[in-house]
């Protein structure tokens, strides 16, 4: 499922482009953001199959070096463990996953040089020639090497990076949460297994609330919201601080007062994390002085009020 992390980023983004936009059509930006989800849970889908892709275009080689006119004993009994790997056909065939490929027209058809490209890489690596040499033939092994390629080969690829850009621009910083949710799918296979058990989009539908209330409220309470981060900030110079900043302390100002079952420390946690890849070198420590200040006096106002797990 989606993380509260990734729906926080969702929210802040969306709110950016609102306000850079001037829009004022609060339906059609929430309209956009919940598009935005449903894009990254896309994403998780196309990143499972692509391993798929790469092991019909592996096949596919071998097929043709068969048809050579002097094949070697190699191209006539090339090894196919890869090809023949049982957790890549058990996601190849899982109707739970071919549904919402078919269903949101998800492929990776048009994407010949990246799946040439990658393959070209996969071989290269340590992990693939040991799996490759292993005496080792058991679904655990294939389940093993299936979970390395997604942990070590995808993220920080530029191409693949470049490419799902070309293909949505909602996928922007998308890929390592996609990847994330591959593995713990991983996770739970079994060889007993004849469908993949996918995650859910959401955790629940409090998750599904949470993202629509974060972001109707952090619109609606924004100028109240700067000016309680303008009165923490006077001794800042104003044009130094960075517009994201002020984005990211607001919704989670809007977060502290307006979801009361949330811990004040996991709000603070999350966006301090969220400042250090979405804003400037400093900003995780600017941001984290600023909201310690806005806690200590919405708290003595009464307007942080905590209940349940949020006590704790």
């Amino acid at each position: 499922m989606l993380s509260r992390r990734l729906l926080r980023i969702k929210v802040i983004k969306s709110l950016y482009a609102h306000l850079k936009s001037g829009s004022t059509n609060l339906m059609a930006s929430e309209k956009t953001l919940m598009q935005s989800v449903d894009k990254c849970y896309d994403l998780y889908f196309l990143m499972m199959s692509i391993i798929v892709d790469i092991a019909r275009y592996a096949e596919s080689r071998q097929e043709l070096a068969k048809q050579k006119q002097l094949p070697t004993h190699e191209d006539l009994n090339p090894n196919r463990r890869f090809v023949d790997n049982r957790v890549i056909h058990l996601i190849a065939t899982s109707d739970s996953v071919n549904d919402r490929l078919a269903a949101r027209k998800l492929s990776w058809s048009q994407q010949g040089d990246l799946i040439k490209d990658l393959y070209n890489k996969l071989i290269k690596a340590d992990f693939y020639k040991a799996y490759m040499t292993s005496s080792e033939d058991s679904f655990a092994a294939d389940l093993k090497f299936v979970d390395q390629f997604f942990r070590e080969a995808l993220e920080n690829d530029e191409q693949l990076e470049s490419t799902l850009d070309d293909m949505s621009l909602l996928w922007n910083d998308d890929l390592g949460f996609a990847l994330i949710m591959v593995v713990r799918t991983l996770s739970g296979i079994r060889e007993s297994d004849t469908e993949i058990k996918v995650l859910p989009k959401f955790k629940s539908d409090e998750d599904e609330e949470f993202v629509k209330r974060l972001f109707e409220k952090s619109l609606l309470q924004y100028n109240d919201n700067q000016a309680i981060i303008d009165r923490f900030t006077r001794n800042w110079d104003v044009e130094r601080i960075a517009f994201m900043d002020n984005l990211i302390m607001s919704v989670a100002t809007t977060e502290l007062t307006s979801f009361p079952s949330i811990p004040v420390k996991v709000t603070l946690d999350e966006y301090i994390e969220i400042a250090k890849f979405y804003s400037t070198a400093s900003s995780g420590v600017f941001i984290n002085g600023v909201l310690d200040k806005i806690v200590v006096e919405l708290t003595e106002q009464g307007d942080i009020r905590k209940s349940g797990r949020g006590l704790i």
